[in-house]
């Protein structure tokens, strides 16, 4: 996939779910791999030529596994994107103080809350996520399997208690044009070194999609149309933002 290829889905879910007005200023969260990455390279795209003037600030919270980010920050100094390193001990309370048998559910929420803690510090009234169509997918299997309910996340989301709003601008991409991208431009991918990594129920989810989709080609594409249909909250024109206390 090309970038004006990636720039055209990226502006697709932009205008269609009103994800930015004039004046943004996003922060995007950079955990190093190819998709956030992609999605870097999206939005900077994109505030170059968009008719709505936004700009963008690149954060990574460090969970404290000792990668190295210098090839982010050289990624980010290329672009003349101004690079955040965000210094935590997550991996040390989840895996060494806590010893989490599941530590997902709490990495996500302590991970979320650095990041929106230091887009406040920077000015930035919104923050962007990389989750793409197959992230869609998986997260409303996940929902189907484990809570009994038709449910994935929404394009758009804004925290009134943080008074920030989350977009997710990836939405209408799908993972193996990700990886197509990220081969295509030599992403500069940093490995996670999570020990969670590959053991996780979304892990599963996502070979169980992958095998659902290889026996019954398109099935991918008909489940994220039922998403799109479905009337879920956040997912129709009528309403583009939900409305979450955290």
């Amino acid at each position: 996939m090309t970038l004006q290829q990636v720039l055209s889905v990226t502006r697709k879910a932009v205008d269609e779910f009103q994800m930015i007005q004039d004046g943004d200023k996003i922060a995007v969260g950079i955990s190093g791999g190819k998709d956030s990455l992609t999605l870097l390279y999206a939005l900077h795209g994109l505030s170059r030529f968009y008719p709505h003037p936004f700009t963008i600030e690149a954060v990574t919270v460090d969970l404290g596994l000792g990668a190295s980010m210098e090839p982010i920050q050289k990624l980010c100094d290329e672009l003349g994107v101004r690079y955040t390193p965000i210094p935590t001990e997550i991996y040390k309370i989840i895996f060494e103080d806590r010893k989490e048998s599941n530590p997902c559910s709490l990495c996500a929420k302590m991970r979320k809350g650095a990041l929106n803690e230091v887009a406040k510090k920077l000015g930035c009234n919104k923050v962007a996520y990389a989750h793409h169509k197959d992230d869609v997918v998986e997260t409303m299997l996940m929902s189907l399997i484990y809570e009994g309910r038709f449910h994935t996340f929404s394009p758009v989301t804004y925290w009134d208690r943080m008074d920030l709003t989350l977009i997710r601008p990836l939405i209408f991409m799908n993972e193996a044009d990700v990886i197509g991208f990220q081969h295509k431009y030599q992403l500069p991918v940093v490995k996670n070194r999570c020990p969670a990594d590959g053991r996780t129920k979304r892990e599963y989810i996502k070979n169980l999609l992958r095998t659902l989709n290889q026996e019954n080609p398109g099935v991918k594409e008909r489940m994220f149309a039922a998403i799109l249909s479905g009337n879920l909250k956040g997912w129709t024109h009528e309403e583009m933002k939900q409305t979450e206390k955290i």
